[in-house]
């Protein structure tokens, strides 16, 4: 598993490759300034029953999240397309080069997209655990949860009704 440890104050700390089933205490990361660091990690109630991360080993939050990650080339790819774009309308499209540019263009795009990985993200610290295996009770970003991570309960595998809310109900005239 990668890990792209952050400090409490969301900023950068170092990456540090770790597998899980040794479940190491101590990584030491090279930070981004060229200093190496000692991290400790907790894996007392990180991972669930099937092995999967359930909480961040760095920070301890159980609140975390699934992002995609683009390669690279990514934004090089979305100007190439944007420029295939404008070739087409524009007309030039009928040339057997510029042709072959735009389906070169739509297969660059394919791998892009094959490409992308998912990644388990902390609400609190923001490090990003990747090549993991994801539990599917992690969900995508939540603006709720993002504004204080220890607020809402940590129930893992529970969904809320939309009707369930966190106002008081009104009273009865009982």
């Amino acid at each position: 598993m990668d890990i792209q440890i952050r400090d409490p104050s969301r900023q950068p700390v170092g990456v540090a490759q770790v597998d899980p089933t040794a479940r190491p205490m101590l990584v030491r990361v090279v930070s981004p300034n060229g200093l190496e660091q000692e991290i400790y990690l907790d894996w007392e109630h990180a991972l669930d029953d099937a092995g999967q991360l359930r909480s961040c080993v760095v920070c301890g939050c159980q609140r975390l999240y699934r992002r995609r990650t683009l390669p690279r080339f990514a934004p090089f790819a979305l100007v190439l397309a944007g420029a295939g774009v404008v070739a087409g309308v524009l007309g030039y499209s009928s040339d057997p080069i510029v042709l072959t540019a735009l389906v070169a263009l739509v297969f660059l795009d394919g791998a892009v997209l094959v490409l992308a990985r998912v990644q388990l993200v902390c609400y609190r610290c923001g490090t990003a655990y990747g090549s993991a295996p994801i539990a599917r009770y992690h969900q995508t970003w939540d603006a709720r949860i993002a504004v204080d991570p220890d607020s809402l309960p940590a129930a893992v595998g529970t969904t809320r009704n939309r009707n369930d809310r966190d106002e008081p109900s009104l009273p009865s005239n009982q």
